[in-house]
């Protein structure tokens, strides 16, 4: 697979930082003016897809010295898109840079797809640095980031609450996805910072065929096996809270992390396996899981730059 990151850079002023350019009036359509602020070099990056515009796409600041928080979400809120970034210097003397993560509703001590694309976007604007491996700081500590055959994969995060999900959550589940509790052959805690609950289906037909829930306010992920020999091992869906809504998120990074380790100490997966997403929203995402010697579970994919250049901010 390609990852995109020798042929798409972005513009070389993007190394420079944020570029003020003279404040002064323009008129709008409608007639109203406003005044010209800071322009800071941009990314928009799909990830976990080798075709643009087939997996999970990420907006990318990445000269966000100086913003507030409260502009980082306006930022967010207005790109409509499951995570926004922001790339800040490092406070640690052992990461390449610091990243904020915000949805349109929160921000995120760690996501899976931001972090990838967020490091395609900083190696871009370094002339498609060919460095093996960066360290990204965010909120949930240190992640490393390296290169991989399929472009750019994460070392998963320790979980920050695992184990077996209350009866009654379950229950809850199955209401929600409109199944028999039967029909959940086991559920986990799978939380890594976003907070995710997980359930197993007999399988990734039956993953396939849950019908998006409505209301609610759990970030819920599915998984079904496919049958051996399969492109795919897994079929995976993931639902997240957005004004009361649970929506679904297209491919899903910190989700395939956060269940890796359940899967494979149940015996359910061997590594390395790919996982299939977001087929019922017009994607092909492709997650791939890996285990190193020394344990560590690795989560990557392709990654492409759709959009490069500058917003204003």
């Amino acid at each position: 697979m390609c990852d995109g990151l020798h042929t798409c850079r972005a513009p070389a002023r993007s190394r420079a930082g944020p570029r003020t350019i003279p404040a002064g009036p323009f008129t709008e359509h409608g007639g109203r003016a406003r005044l010209v602020g800071v322009l800071r070099s941009f990314a928009q990056v799909d990830v976990f897809a080798t075709t643009a515009y087939s997996g999970n796409p990420v907006a990318v600041v990445l000269d966000a010295a100086g913003l507030s928080t409260e502009e980082m979400e306006r930022f967010a809120r207005w790109t409509n898109l499951s995570e926004t970034t922001f790339v800040l210097a490092a406070s640690d003397d052992r990461a390449d840079y610091r990243v904020r993560i915000f949805t349109p509703m929160a921000e995120l001590p760690f996501a899976g797809h931001p972090t990838l694309g967020t490091c395609h976007a900083w190696l871009a604007a370094r002339d498609g640095s060919t460095r093996d491996e960066i360290v990204q700081e965010c909120a949930a500590g240190l992640v490393r980031i390296r290169r991989s055959d399929g472009g750019l994969s994460f070392a998963a995060p320790p979980l920050v609450r695992d184990g077996p999900v209350d009866e009654a959550l379950v229950g809850r589940i199955a209401t929600l996805l409109g199944l028999d509790r039967g029909e959940i052959h086991d559920a986990q805690w799978a939380d890594n910072g976003p907070g995710w609950v997980a359930v197993l289906l007999e399988d990734a037909s039956a993953v396939l065929a849950v019908r998006p829930p409505g209301s609610g306010n759990l970030d819920l992920g599915i998984v079904g096996a496919y049958p051996p020999g399969s492109p795919a091992a897994f079929e995976v869906r993931a639902f997240f809270p957005k004004d009361g809504v649970l929506v679904e998120d297209p491919v899903t990074g910190s989700l395939n992390a956060a269940i890796a380790p359940w899967l494979l100490r149940t015996g359910r997966a061997t590594t390395p396996y790919v996982v299939s997403q977001g087929a019922l929203l017009g994607r092909a995402g492709r997650v791939h899981v890996e285990r190193g010697a020394d344990g560590t579970i690795w989560v990557g994919g392709a990654t492409v730059t759709c959009v490069s250049g500058e917003v204003e901010l």
